[in-house]
């Protein structure tokens, strides 16, 4: 899969997941999805804030932030029901409590998550 493949497939896919969000009993708002390399650096070069080789950077992740009773879910763990959700709605879906990044979701192209 190329990568505009694989950027087409996440649009399509964070659509659902912001759906089972709310399915679940969240509230969602919307944190980083690009990361433009003007700002941030090119993929492998750390400019500003954010991993250096980050799926940010290739149009593939997105940060949602979770609210459950008007409460913000600031941990992993409260992530853990809709990011496995979400690591089953395709191969290369990663979330990103699995290295430390509890609130984002991603699609894993050559090896970025």
């Amino acid at each position: 899969m190329t990568l505009g493949q694989k950027q087409r497939l996440f649009a399509r896919l964070v659509p659902r997941l912001i759906d089972k969000a709310h399915e679940l009993g969240y509230e969602v708002t919307l944190g980083d999805a690009f990361r433009d390399p003007r700002v941030h650096g090119a993929l492998g070069v750390k400019l500003g804030y954010g991993h250096a080789s980050s799926g940010h950077k290739q149009k593939l992740a997105i940060d949602l932030n979770l609210f459950e009773n008007g409460v913000y879910l600031a941990d992993t763990a409260g992530h853990r029901r809709l990011g496995e959700w979400w690591e089953k709605q395709h191969a290369d879906a990663r979330l990103g409590g699995r290295f430390d990044d509890g609130n984002h979701y991603s699609l894993e192209f050559n090896g970025v998550k």
